[in-house]
């Protein structure tokens, strides 16, 4: 035991011993930060701005249901390290199933992998379209070798930090203290611009208010603004924007219902715990941590982006998308992304004459759509934080908008990095069985980075496609697989021995896990489905189901094999 871990359980214990632990769980606080850092990245951001521009502020509470979920997870997954002082990989594969251990393994160090790269594209497009531009800058450019030097530093940055956190003392601290300030900033940024939207009027606060209050009725009805505004359509139109929007509503409400935890975070939370010497003792400690350093910092930065997102996008378009001229029309900037679905709600309104009529007609037809349905049919387009930054630049001042959101967006990108290299640190280590080897540790941080700064070449087209497939589907495949585990090392006697929950502690802590296991296999349900109705990628589909199937097989075995092997070793 090093001098700052017996220094920091002499603290905590004499502050429990005392009754005065609040003081004591901030000064210590840190796996939760952590779990922020991965959080808030560009998923989270892309998910909370689509969010804003569906459903404006009446979804806001899908943010701080998700967080609650993935935090009772992870105050599980914390319980159960905490309890018996083991690394849980070894714990799975010696006392459930060795193929869950390592799917759980392979399919973190796959995450950290892939999904670094779209965080270095995030961090250089916040460089290049926004810190880049002021001054009346040009941005830095589309060209390779300015990508591929950008990319370096970025990369040496993170590594050097994330190398930090494996040395004690000073190091350490500047490693907490840098990522906490690197959050709290991402945290002021978005912050701010809600605030300053609420003061000027452009956002109601007794509607963002109630978009706080869960509505299961946004499962089959539309929300928001654009409830009223399908309503007061013809019953033709109400019925195919109201299926429209009601498919992408409950395709977002289950993603965020698992995604704000992603399975490298479930990864992170055991093994940076270890790394800090905590033990049970620290178990109220890890919850604080979760609540204060994960959720708080989420669900603010989240709701922000939905707040912003909601004043610009929602039920709004521009002048050109109003315009009945097709010529007009066609220069709006988002034309191109909604165009499939207004021309589908012009072939279902043509019905059998569709297939006679020439694609120019139909244009024309576009064009003539009452004002109504082209805001509909806009709030199913996805955007991007620089198109918030531009939209709020009149309001904010063009010098402030591209600062603040420049900050905002480098920072989640920034952190992310940091924690998913951190992430395959951790994981290399088991995977040679070297838990506390210094060189799988480099090795699986290096690998990360390297793989993330790789997206100058990879992160687009197909590879891009494929990739994303690998990481998010069999990410999210595996998530449920997670929780079921450790539900199960939750009420394990052989696991937790005499610190298994008994009485009303048990089942609450059954009934949180159970709601937050349901969400996660609606997720992965919905993300094969998703591949199953993709027309444009065919192979999809086939390749998820082969991943489940195989995977589905050595889970199989692994249990056949384990209950085999006991029946052997138990006395005859």
């Amino acid at each position: 035991m090093s001098d700052t871990v017996r220094s920091d359980r002499a603290l905590l214990l004499q502050a429990q011993a005392d009754g005065k632990t609040m003081s004591a769980y901030v000064k210590l606080s840190g796996p939760g930060w952590l779990q922020s850092a991965t959080t808030l990245g560009g998923g989270s951001l892309a998910g909370s701005l689509f969010l804003g521009v569906l459903g404006g502020t009446s979804l806001l509470w899908l943010q701080i249901v998700a967080i609650t979920m993935g935090v009772v997870m992870l105050s599980a997954i914390s319980y159960v390290t905490l309890s018996t002082g083991r690394r849980p990989f070894d714990a799975i594969n010696k006392e459930i199933n060795p193929a869950l251990g390592w799917g759980w393994l392979i399919a973190t160090a796959m995450a950290n992998m892939i999904w670094c790269m779209p965080q270095y594209s995030l961090c250089y497009d916040a460089l290049d379209k926004n810190l880049a531009t002021l001054g009346g800058g040009t941005g830095l450019g589309d060209s390779v070798v300015a990508k591929s030097l950008v990319t370096a530093c970025i990369f040496s940055a993170a590594g050097w930090i994330v190398l930090l956190n494996v040395r004690q003392g000073k190091a350490a601290k500047f490693f907490d203290h840098f990522l906490k300030s690197l959050i709290a900033m991402v945290v002021v940024c978005f912050f701010g611009v809600a605030v300053l939207l609420i003061s000027q009027g452009q956002i109601d606060l007794r509607l963002t208010l109630t978009g706080l209050i869960p509505d299961l009725s946004q499962w089959r009805m539309p929300t928001g603004e654009l409830r009223d505004v399908v309503d007061r359509m013809s019953p033709d139109a109400s019925a195919f924007w109201t299926e429209r929007l009601v498919a992408s509503q409950r395709t977002v409400m289950i993603a965020a219902a698992a995604t704000a935890v992603g399975i490298n975070m479930t990864f992170l939370l055991p093994y940076s715990m270890i790394a800090r010497g905590w033990d049970k003792p620290f178990r109220g400690l890890a919850r604080f941590d979760l609540a204060t350093g994960m959720a708080i910092p989420f669900v603010l930065v989240t709701s922000c982006v939905v707040i912003a997102a909601s004043a610009s996008f929602h039920n709004r378009i521009d002048d050109k998308l109003a315009s009945s001229e097709l010529e007009q029309m066609q220069t709006s900037p988002i034309f191109d992304a909604i165009k499939p679905a207004l021309l589908s709600r012009v072939e279902t309104a043509l019905a059998d004459e569709s297939q006679q009529t020439d694609e120019r007609t139909k244009l024309a037809l576009v064009a003539a759509l009452p004002t109504e349905e082209k805001r509909v049919a806009a709030a199913l387009v996805k955007r991007d934080a620089f198109q918030l930054s531009q939209t709020l630049a009149p309001l904010l001042g063009d010098t402030n908008a591209k600062l603040v959101f420049g900050l905002g967006v480098f920072g989640m990108g920034f952190s992310s990095i940091i924690i998913l290299m951190l992430i395959n640190g951790y994981a290399f280590r088991e995977m040679v069985g070297s838990p506390e080897g210094t060189l799988p540790f480099v090795a699986g941080v290096l690998v990360a980075g390297l793989s993330g700064a790789s997206w100058v070449w990879l992160w687009s087209g197909g590879a891009k496609f494929w990739l994303a497939i690998f990481a998010s589907t069999f990410g999210m495949m595996l998530l449920p697989i997670a929780y079921i585990t450790f539900f199960l090392m939750m009420n394990s006697k052989r696991i937790l021995g005499d610190d298994l929950p008994t009485g009303i502690r048990r089942w609450i802590w059954n009934l949180a896990m159970g709601i937050s296991v349901a969400g996660a296999l609606a997720a992965a349900y919905t993300a094969i489905a998703d591949k199953a109705n993709d027309a444009n990628q065919p192979a999809a589909f086939p390749t998820v189901v082969s991943l489940l199937v195989i995977y589905g097989g050595a889970v199989l075995f692994g249990f056949w094999h384990r209950l085999k092997h006991e029946k052997q070793s138990s006395p005859s």
